[in-house]
């Protein structure tokens, strides 16, 4: 019949369907690419920045452990209040140094070199204060120590800087602080597993500065854009705000009193070492924890009364401390802890405050300015807190914070009077900072908050 197909169906099944494969024969079919995973394309987006990280880490571990370890060593070693006090003066006037001739180096030499040049350095000075028992000897290496600190986190985080895009900078400021916080805590518990009698520490400080030099000398990644250069508007600054450059300067003298002779208050009333060094990163801990909810209440009420509020609490627990004269290492570590999240809050608020009334463009310039304000204070605090407690006993030291701190609530209570508050639809939200010296100016230009000059 027409139309009918004469092949039969079984032959015809054969003809459509392919030949037979062949052990030996290769199939080529065509290449699809693989979407990446998502975690692993998010590893490969921080790979660069995890690395930087890991020196990062090292480099706080050392500075936390050299910190803490020089004033327990030097009030064994019988070394004076003074000196004691004098350390953190030149540690702090190395930093400030520091921030301001850095970048000229990295300039000349270039990152990778420099950096080299500024964690070695750390190094040396490191074992110098193990072999060279000297109070004399130990301030003036502590202003190198600073001047090379401040020279090595700007390298740092204008590497971080450059590989942060206006997507991921809040993940990266936030790694980059919860590193901060960690290892400055890690270094300071190794001083609790060690004898500060022996010279081991000593190496041990230097070991981890070393160890601080292998992500960036191994880094294939290109290398940053030059440093900026700092500088400093005080004027400008306090025409800005007179209460955040007030603050600032008070804050400082109160943070740093607390971080370079808090150790030897420790000693001196008879806790032990590893209570001494859970005091001590308890008290930041607890300021880093309280940022967030003292921010939030700022955020919805004038930030000033927080502000004064916030100094008043840390005044009280501060002169809770000097007249009951604790001696139990659990209520010492209670009470300063409760001091640390009052004290630690203030900075946060005060630079939140100048940024209500600056420009959005001029956050780093501003925040930068405050930053600097803050280090001059360190240099003052622990002179007064010295002559406090040579003059009085171990707890002049809260005497010396508490003054800083009164006088910061009532300049701000005289302030709320003179000038209105900004709007609150007008302000940024809160955002959370490191109240500490290891911290420099170009940090900022990691903020989250510098998205609005980038995009600019």
């Amino acid at each position: 019949m027409r139309g009918r197909s004469t092949v039969p169906p079984r032959i015809a099944a054969r003809a459509q369907s392919p030949p037979p494969k062949s052990p030996n024969a290769t199939v080529f079919r065509p290449s699809v690419p693989a979407k990446p995973e998502p975690d692993q394309t998010m590893f490969a987006t921080y790979r660069p920045i995890l690395s930087l990280l890991r020196g990062t880490a090292f480099l706080l571990a050392a500075s936390g452990l050299h910190g803490l370890l020089l004033p327990l060593r030097g009030q064994l070693e019988g070394f004076s209040t003074a000196s004691l006090g004098l350390m953190g003066t030149a540690w702090a006037g190395g930093f400030v140094t520091g921030c301001f001739f850095a970048p000229r180096i990295v300039r000349r030499a270039g990152h990778v070199r420099a950096f080299g040049a500024f964690a070695a350095s750390g190094a040396i000075v490191a074992l110098l204060t193990g072999l060279i028992i000297d109070e004399y000897v130990w301030i003036l290496l502590r202003a190198f120590t600073g001047f090379t600190m401040a020279g090595a986190f700007m390298v740092i985080e204008s590497w971080l800087n450059e590989k942060a895009t206006n997507e991921n900078r809040g993940t990266v400021f936030g790694l980059y602080m919860m590193v901060t916080y960690a290892s400055i805590m890690g270094g300071q518990m190794i001083v609790a597993g060690g004898d500060v009698k022996s010279a081991s520490l000593f190496m041990i400080t230097g070991i981890l500065f070393c160890l601080s030099l292998i992500p960036t000398a191994v880094s294939s990644a290109s290398h940053p854009k030059p440093l900026q250069d700092v500088s400093l508007d005080v004027k400008g600054l306090y025409a800005n705000s007179p209460v955040s450059a007030v603050a600032c300067v008070l804050i400082g003298i109160a943070n740093g009193a607390w971080g370079t002779l808090g150790a030897v208050y420790g000693a001196r009333i008879g806790i032990s070492t590893a209570e001494i060094a859970l005091m001590m990163s308890l008290v930041v801990v607890a300021g880093a924890a309280m940022q967030l909810p003292a921010g939030r209440m700022s955020d919805k009420t004038d930030r000033r009364f927080v502000l004064a509020g916030a100094a008043f609490g840390a005044a009280l627990f501060a002169l809770l401390i000097f007249l009951f004269e604790p001696r139990s290492g659990v209520f010492v570590i209670v009470f300063t802890a409760a001091y640390g999240a009052f004290a630690y809050t203030l900075y946060s608020i005060a630079v939140a405050h100048a940024n209500d009334h600056a420009r959005s463009e001029d956050f780093v310039k501003v925040s930068g300015g405050l930053l600097l304000l803050y280090g001059f204070g360190t240099m003052i605090g622990p002179l007064l807190a010295a002559a406090l407690m040579g003059w009085m006993r171990p707890e002049g030291l809260f005497l010396a914070t508490a003054f800083a701190h009164l006088c910061l609530a009532g300049y701000t209570l005289l302030r709320i009077s003179r000038r209105a508050p900004v709007p609150i639809g007008d302000r940024d939200a809160f955002k959370t900072q490191p109240a500490d010296r290891s911290v420099t100016p170009e940090a900022l230009r990691l903020d989250p908050r510098r998205k609005a000059e980038a995009d600019g």
